[in-house]
């Protein structure tokens, strides 16, 4: 059986749409038309990836997002935000959320970035643990668990392949296209927003003081950089 999806979406007939495509790209689809549903379903369901809306009845997307963040930390999550509204796409970038897709969406797009998330988040079966370290940090590459100075850090998917793919280049700048193309791994149709949010969201959780960041570095003009310590 494939992966396991949850859309979670209060419009019957936009949920139908989206598990149609899903179960002909071989997934196992749940669905849930609130927060609170929702919610309950991941508990009981245990999906690799949630399509959450934005507009849910009751508990809205952003607070849905944000507790199943503190709960699932490796847990995928795409967000759907209406036309235009920018503050939803960085709202909900700032709540959690790995990637979004803005309404109306071509299906085969959304199975697209789907996929290339869960490739990215891809668990790892080997026996033997690899490690990355630099500095106080160490990345645990098979269990995908991120270490400062000992203490497990609460990274999200996204935030961990940032760090990883920085602490593999050292004092290399990378442009915010760069880590478009390194991390979200495919042609993205929107903006560079996504990228410096979740900068903000490791810097915020990695820094000691996250305004005088020690470890990423801004590049001005190209992006940002890993300093070596």
């Amino acid at each position: 059986m494939g992966k396991k999806v949850l859309i979670i979406e209060d419009e019957e007939s936009i949920r139908g749409f989206i598990k149609i495509n899903f179960q002909r790209n071989n997934f196992l689809v749940f669905e849930a038309a609130s927060g609170e549903e929702g919610l309950k379903k991941v508990q009981e369901e245990r999906p690799d990836l949630i399509i959450l809306d934005i507009t849910l009845p009751g508990m809205d997307g952003f607070k849905t997002c944000e507790l199943l963040r503190n709960d699932f930390p490796n847990l995928g999550i795409i967000m759907l935000t209406a036309r235009g509204e920018d503050m939803d796409k960085i709202m909900g970038l700032e709540y959690g959320a790995d990637d979004y897709m803005v309404k109306p969406f071509n299906p085969l797009e959304l199975i697209a970035r789907a996929n290339s998330l869960l490739r990215r988040m891809n668990h790892s079966e080997e026996k033997n643990s690899e490690q990355l370290s630099s500095g106080c940090f160490i990345i645990d590459t098979v269990s995908m668990k991120v270490y400062k100075n000992q203490q497990l850090l609460d990274l999200t998917p996204k935030e961990y392949l940032i760090l990883k793919t920085f602490m593999e280049n050292e004092e290399k700048a990378f442009s915010r296209d760069d880590l478009l193309n390194l991390v979200w791994n495919y042609e993205y149709f929107g903006d560079s927003k996504i990228v410096d949010v979740n900068i903000r969201r490791l810097r915020e959780k990695i820094e000691s003081v996250p305004s005088k960041p020690e470890y990423i570095e801004t590049v001005w003009g190209v992006g940002y950089r890993w300093r070596k310590r």
